[in-house]
């Protein structure tokens, strides 16, 4: 939900002293875990969106909004920036400033004319947003179509912000309420998106916008013991004799897991697909020397998009988010960063049952991994069969740097320096856009 200021989530903590309110412990518990295991995916959500005690719940003041826009070309350079940055912070009760508010309103308006370029502007255009933040992106989206686009399509267009934070919807509305004919056309559902009951049957097309949202979607957690072992569940369960929770390692039953490691031709006996060969020498290796194995699974991400393609079979999907993070130090690969943050200093936890409704949990996005999520649930892709025989995929897809995308729809002039530095291009070396929409092949 809530981006990092540029190319890492530390940028914002070692080169600006933010001022960040100190939390009490009231707004964090240690019984995120009740008597009862729970998945690591189910940990994740509680520590990050239970009502009383998720860290999102809690501290919607995490994501920052800027009273104005920051005005690039009166820059001098980098230095400049940063200090302007440093004296924004400083002034600020908040922890982190998203992309799309940093770069207001050209973030929003490059996103704006990708949907423009490729949406069947002859239907009305409906928009929806997943985690809409302070509703930056939605207010620039409607004011780039107010002022671009053929006045029907503004006239006629639907912008939902489906949103789990009851403070963030109300402050959306705040934001996008400052155009008065936007309001005609918006409104918040405060919802949890994964959550299948709260969507109709959309059978027209329409536009998903998902901005640092697969981030923050909880992960499932396998481990082997050794590279041959099976796989097996992690669960979490609070202890009598100890006074933090620990794991629980069961057999795979989940089929929420199952279906993410078949996407990922995961053997769920946690032998190697392949050439028997292949095989023989990880098998030696093993015995030679064992080392526990542990995977990150985007069962959160997998569960979003099942009910989005269920509920929205004609939409286009517009995502950015990290494609990788410096310095994480919990170990398994796709493994998230656990940071937080306190008087305005960052610290990184070294493991995740750490978080408490005290800490942000994110994790890369495998953008590989994404795209073939994104065509197992349009039904298209079924592991282990030879695709080759279909008439076509369902989906068009096309993955970009930040910098690549902003190049090609926004307009980065707009966020440039006098010395030619541009911190939207510059700075976010580690973030990407996905770009998903249908195509005619429905058999």
């Amino acid at each position: 939900m809530a981006a990092r200021v540029a190319s890492s989530k530390h940028f914002s903590s070692f080169l600006f002293s933010s001022k960040v309110t100190s939390f009490s412990p009231a707004y964090y518990s240690t019984n995120i875990v009740g008597e009862s295991p729970v998945l690591v995916r189910d940990f994740i959500h509680a520590a990050l969106y239970d009502p009383e005690h998720g860290y999102f719940s809690q501290r919607s003041g995490s994501v920052g909004v800027l009273d104005r826009s920051i005005k690039f070309n009166q820059l001098e350079g980098r230095k400049a920036y940063v200090k302007h940055l440093d004296a924004i912070y400083k002034q600020s009760d908040i922890s982190w400033f998203t992309p799309v508010e940093l770069f207001k309103p050209w973030y929003a308006h490059g996103i704006a004319e990708a949907i423009m370029r490729t949406a069947n502007l002859s239907v009305p255009l409906k928009i929806y947003e997943i985690g809409g933040g302070s509703g930056t992106c939605a207010k620039g989206v409607m004011d780039y179509m107010k002022l671009n686009a053929p006045t029907r399509v503004y006239d006629n267009m639907t912008y939902v912000s489906v949103e789990i934070s009851s403070s963030l919807a109300k402050k959306q509305l705040e934001t996008v309420g400052e155009v008065d004919s936007h309001l005609a056309k918006f409104r918040v559902e405060c919802r949890d998106a994964a959550d299948p009951n709260g969507w109709g049957h959309e059978q027209q097309p329409c536009w998903v916008i998902m901005l640092e949202v697969l981030d923050n979607l909880p992960h499932d957690l396998i481990f082997s013991k050794n590279q041959v072992a099976s796989w097996m569940e992690v669960w979490v369960e609070k202890r009598h004799d100890r006074a933090e929770p620990c794991e629980l390692y069961k057999p795979l039953e989940d089929p929420l897991i199952a279906s993410c490691m078949e996407i990922l031709d995961l053997a769920k006996d946690g032998s190697t697909r392949g050439t028997i060969a292949g095989s023989f020498a990880k098998s030696t290796w093993a015995k030679i020397l064992p080392k526990p194995r542990r995977c990150w699974l985007p069962t959160g991400c997998l569960k979003l998009l099942q009910v989005l393609h269920g509920a929205l079979p004609k939409m286009s999907l517009i995502a950015s988010d990290f494609s990788y993070l410096p310095d994480v130090r919990i170990p398994g690969e796709r493994a998230p960063l656990v940071a937080s943050k306190k008087d305005g200093n960052s610290s990184d936890h070294n493991n995740y049952l750490d978080a408490k409704g005290d800490a942000d949990i994110f994790f890369p996005t495998d953008f590989w991994l994404l795209e073939r999520i994104d065509h197992y649930c349009s039904g298209w892709l079924k592991p282990h069969e030879n695709n080759s025989s279909k008439k076509g995929k369902k989906r068009r897809t096309l993955t970009l740097d930040t910098s690549s995308f902003m190049e090609e729809f926004g307009l980065p002039s707009k966020t440039r320096t006098k010395d030619g530095y541009n911190p939207m291009l510059d700075d976010f070396k580690n973030t990407k856009f996905y770009l998903s929409v249908p195509t005619h092949n429905i058999k």
